[in-house]
């Protein structure tokens, strides 16, 4: 939903509500006003019936109509969009705050309670609401379709990272034991740790050989549940008919970009955000710079690294990969001219640059079907295993 301002004719024609959310509690802050001292109520967390009532009694307190528009706000965090759909549902007019943009005390010690928060945020959003949009900053909701469209990809990101944690287990216990812990971990692991030596010639003690052979059990079952999760986004993949589908596709049809960074790209980002420029882009995925800039101090603080991490950390993945796999582009050409002669370091530094350049240019592909200059088109349908395209997919 967008954050569009409530018409009302009168002042303190609007109830404001802000909501500090907790595992047990939530605590409530009402106001019509940002001078007016606010009503702070305390409820049963998730308890909608409650809420309800709440905002009716606020309503009956500040002597509001029974119809006032209600304009309320918290903080993104764990219980994600599910509060603002209710509340959206209700008639309720909901903001979702990006916790980072709040004003903070930059005392050396600040009291924090949820009541002097609330009553912190239900001040900015009267402000917010009367034209201040620069108070803080807002999170876009996606759709409820979108939102389940991520768990695929993050799912299986998820599994890859204990998968690497399983194994970096193992080869440590086997570099405990003084044994090759560079030594294959397929199906002839279990049979080569039943006859292996250690150095004074013993065979591996019980207790280390049985935590092995849990441990390698555990990576056979997640190797599994991976492959079985990869197999369902390459099907969908082929066969979906969707606007993320044919996006995906699409990036397939360059050459660098792969199944796992293109259906990331999709659905993280382009498959149901706009931008209207190149700047907003560029800043939700956090590779801007955050310079330092104030009297004889000019500092250079790197990239703020604000915005969508997922995003962040593929299309740097993907910047490497299209130097290898394109070298020939604009893109590659610019890089090499610019950092191909200088050292590890500045390299690093030049590959973030890249892939600012790169997710731009990815998104005018997409928006406007204008591929990256110079940049090698190949069949999208190779990648996925098809040795042709299926009739009436695009």
């Amino acid at each position: 939903m967008s954050a569009t301002t409530v018409d009302c004719n009168t002042s303190g024609s609007v109830l404001y509500m802000a909501m500090e959310l907790s595992c047990k509690k939530w605590v409530l802050a009402f106001s019509t006003g940002a001078a007016r001292d606010p009503r702070i109520r305390e409820i049963k967390a998730r308890d909608i019936f409650e809420l309800r009532r709440e905002i009716r009694r606020a309503r009956v307190r500040f002597g509001l109509f029974k119809d006032a528009p209600v304009v309320s706000c918290y903080e993104a965090g764990r219980d994600g969009f599910w509060i603002h759909r209710c509340l959206v549902h209700h008639g309720v007019q909901n903001v979702i705050i990006d916790s980072a943009s709040i004003e903070q005390n930059r005392r050396q010690k600040h009291i924090k309670t949820d009541r002097i928060d609330a009553r912190k945020m239900v001040r900015m959003l009267c402000r917010w609401h009367g034209g201040e949009t620069d108070v803080f900053r807002t999170v876009c909701v996606p759709s409820k379709e979108d939102e389940d469209r991520r768990h695929l990809h993050r799912e299986i990101k998820t599994m890859k990272r204990d998968h690497t944690r399983l194994v970096n287990r193992i080869r440590s216990l086997l570099t405990e034991l003084g044994l090759n812990s560079q030594v294959w971990l397929d199906d002839r692991f279990l049979s080569w740790l039943e006859t292996v030596k250690l150095w004074n010639g013993k065979p591996v003690p019980d207790g280390a050989r049985v935590r092995l052979e849990q441990q390698f059990l555990r990576l056979e079952r997640l190797e599994t549940e991976i492959a079985k999760v990869e197999k369902t986004r390459r099907k969908r993949i082929r066969t979906e008919d969707s606007r993320q589908a044919r996006q995906v596709r699409k990036l397939l049809g360059l050459k660098a970009i792969g199944e796992t960074s293109s259906w990331l790209l999709v659905n993280e980002m382009f498959g149901w955000r706009h931008f209207a420029n190149r700047q907003q882009l560029a800043s939700f995925t956090g590779l801007v710079g955050a310079p330092f800039d104030s009297g004889g101090m000019n500092r250079d603080q790197g990239i703020t690294k604000a915005g969508n991490k997922w995003i962040r950390s593929v299309i740097v993945e993907v910047g490497w990969m299209w130097l290898r796999y394109q070298p020939q582009s604009a893109l590659s050409q610019w890089y090499l001219r610019r950092f191909g002669e200088s050292g590890k370091r500045m390299r690093k530094i030049g590959i973030v640059a890249l892939a600012r350049k790169l997710i731009i240019a990815l998104w005018r592909y997409l928006e406007k079907g204008i591929p990256p200059e110079g940049a090698i088109l190949v069949p999208w349908h190779t990648k996925v295993g098809l040795r042709k395209a299926p009739a009436g997919v695009v």
